[in-house]
């Protein structure tokens, strides 16, 4: 693939544009300024250098539970084979707290955390078995470096708009996406044919959900494969330690303990944290000083196997607090956390549809645990804690 340039800011301030949607969806964000953004159309991969397109078992010495079974390339967990060539979905979720409590979040495979304007953060929910939920989100706007992240996994992108900067990467022709705000004249009414709908129970722009039906009326409407695309998806992301020899950590000797994650300095408005279970060692994670649960599924708290932290350059774009993140052609520093502990890593991506890597500091790829991935993505000159510990970027 065509190695592409990254997104760096050229601001022209005395230059106002408003969202992709109208007031109704996104009248608490402010008006952004315009910018010049140049974006190089991906050209086609060459058939001998495409990635892998199909989910591949990993090679264990377990059998699957059931015949036909498959490990999930986003997961390691035994999936049903029909899912092997799935696309997951990616959709974009509001952490103010007047969109708590989520619905489904449980069901994703990955889910990313990322600051945005006014020091809130907003998170990307990565779902490979979506086909059976009638509530998802709620979904809000896009920012344009979700959309990289997005990119990793083929997935079909799911959003209510977004600001001006989006324009460019949202409308490239390889960005399968569906959106709940005007882009021409197949929207209706500000939902795109049925795919989103708004709930009773929350008042907007907090009332806007997804469903399994609404998103297929938009796939069929919009012609989007639901099946990986030829020489986009490159099954080859993390790489996952043996299901019977997991990765404990403790070959590291810098390893550090870190029963508690605390990402209040990064993330001051959500105060997001992880706090370890040694029962059936997972992270479980809390926002403004709660569990943060899934409304879908019995209030069950959000855990994960492993907590990925990078570092990451960023700019601010213009006097309302819009952001930039250098999503790729860079190595930066990160944190990787399973098991009660953490090591120090860095990562390194290369292009829009190539995985982000993270490698040990003696450069060797690190094995992550079977289980669900989440990935907090932090400034660059800022800090989090674990147990107590200030970590910085080196």
């Amino acid at each position: 693939m065509k190695r592409l340039q990254v997104l760096f800011l050229v601001s022209l301030a005395s230059t106002f544009l408003l969202f992709g949607c109208g007031k109704q969806e996104e009248a608490d964000e402010p008006a952004v300024a315009q910018v010049i953004e140049k974006q190089p159309e991906l050209e086609e991969t060459n058939e001998e250098e495409a990635p892998q397109t199909e989910e591949e078992p990993v090679v264990d010495d377990e059998a699957p539970p059931e015949e036909g079974m498959v490990r999930s390339t986003l997961t390691n967990e035994w999936i049903d084979g029909d899912l092997a060539n799935a696309r997951p979905i990616s959709i974009m979720v509001p952490n103010d707290s007047s969109a708590l409590p989520h619905y489904n979040l449980s069901k994703a495979d990955i889910l990313y955390e990322c600051p945005v304007e006014g020091n809130i953060t907003r998170s990307m929910a990565v779902i490979k078995d979506w086909e059976d939920l009638d509530r998802i989100g709620n979904v809000r706007s896009c920012r344009d470096y979700f959309v990289y992240w997005a990119f990793e996994w083929d997935s079909i992108y799911l959003h209510f708009g977004g600001p001006y900067y989006i324009n460019e990467i949202i409308e490239r022709k390889d960005t399968d996406h569906i959106t709940g705000c005007a882009y021409g004249d197949k929207r209706t009414d500000g939902l795109y044919e049925g795919t989103f709908y708004r709930s009773t129970d929350k008042k907007a722009p907090q009332n806007a959900y997804a469903s399994a039906e609404g998103i297929n009326k938009g796939i069929d409407k919009l012609g989007i494969s639901k099946t990986y695309r030829e020489g986009y998806y490159n099954a080859d992301h993390f790489k996952f330690a043996p299901s019977k020899e997991p990765n404990t950590l403790e070959k590291y000797s810098d390893a550090i303990t870190a029963k508690e994650i605390d990402m209040a300095s990064a993330y001051p408005i959500t105060k997001t944290a992880f706090t370890y279970n040694e029962g059936d060692g997972l992270y479980y994670r809390s926002m403004y000083g709660k569990p943060d649960v899934d409304a879908a599924n019995g209030e069950q708290q959000l855990a994960f196997k492993n907590v990925l932290v990078q570092f990451t350059y960023h700019e601010v774009r213009d006097a309302k607090g819009y952001l930039i993140f250098q999503v790729h052609d860079t190595t930066r520093d990160g944190y990787y956390f399973t098991n009660g502990k953490g090591i120090h890593v860095t990562w390194k991506k290369s292009t829009d549809y190539e995985p982000t890597k993270f490698y040990d500091d003696d450069g060797n790829e690190i094995e992550i645990n079977t289980g669900k991935t989440m990935i907090c993505i932090v400034e660059d000159g800022d800090s989090f804690k674990a147990d107590g510990t200030d970590l910085k970027s080196k």
